[in-house]
């Protein structure tokens, strides 16, 4: 929902609007192709649906740890989500799509393009990966010719702007996988307990050394500074997403400091329903 949102928001400045002449040509540069797509479109939507696909409520590292047959499939690398991948692909491939298939995609360029968008966009969920998260970071400065990359000079004018194209694509897929802290507080909150529960029922099962309830109003302050305002800044940055940026950053920047005021209290009722209850039922 939140990618089919941010898609549907991304608009062109006044000044190109009101030019009449080839509206279509300056609207596909100014988005960097995106609205001009319909397979990209499309190919970030079905990311979105399918980048949880068969996920065991664990994370990576974990999985890891335990030498889980998909850690060692994978080889340790974003394991939850090329399993999603692998499994959602095997299912678009099923001989009872075929017509479905041949309406995405009607050549081979366009079959990698399409498969090309689904790895990129499901992988750039696996914001825990360091080498990942640094390569899209190098990605972001060279679009956006900031810090080293301010000099640099693409050759080749069409892989600027497929390069700005995917980094949209990832800050677009990786918003909206944690839309929850960048809409009303209520929501916020939602979401905020049913991922403590998650992870408190991974220490409790004894495959997870840390007990969330430990650090959980730190770390969730750490979240919003360190990652969740400086992602929705760089969507308000980008300049293709018009008042949705502000809106997310918005609502970003107020929950936090509602978390910095109340997360503590928060946080004991959390403890108080899953910890101490947990406790007394043992």
């Amino acid at each position: 929902m939140s990618v089919t949102k941010l898609l549907s928001r991304i608009v062109q400045p006044k000044e190109v609007m009101k030019e009449s002449d080839d509206l279509h040509s300056k609207l596909h540069g100014y988005t960097f192709g995106i609205t001009s797509d319909p397979l990209t479109q499309l190919g970030v939507v079905l990311s979105a649906l399918i980048h949880d696909l068969d996920h065991p409520g664990i994370p990576n590292a974990i999985l890891v740890k335990e030498t889980d047959p998909l850690a060692i499939k994978y080889k340790n690398k974003s394991i939850a989500e090329q399993n999603s991948v692998e499994l959602a692909w095997a299912i678009l491939l099923d001989e009872k799509f075929k017509d479905l298939r041949q309406s995405l995609y009607s050549t081979q360029d366009e079959f990698d393009r399409f498969r090309s968008i689904i790895v990129n966009a499901v992988m750039a969920t696996d914001i825990a990966d360091k080498n990942l998260g640094a390569a899209r970071k190098e990605r972001w400065n060279k679009a956006f010719k900031l810090g080293e990359a301010a000099n640099h000079i693409d050759e080749n004018p069409r892989d600027e702007v497929n390069r700005k194209a995917t980094i949209v694509i990832e800050h677009l897929i990786q918003a909206s996988d944690v839309a929850h802290t960048m809409q009303h507080w209520h929501v916020y909150i939602k979401w905020n307990e049913l991922l403590f529960l998650e992870m408190y029922q991974t220490f409790s099962q004894g495959r997870s050394d840390s007990d969330p309830s430990d650090a959980w109003y730190e770390g969730e302050l750490g979240f919003f500074y360190f990652y969740i305002i400086p992602l929705a800044r760089k969507l308000k940055d980008c300049g293709v997403f018009g008042v949705s940026s502000d809106e997310y950053l918005n609502y970003a920047e107020a929950n936090r400091m509602e978390w910095a005021q109340k997360g503590q209290q928060i946080v004991a009722g959390y403890i108080s329903r899953h910890v101490l209850s947990d406790e007394v039922s043992v």
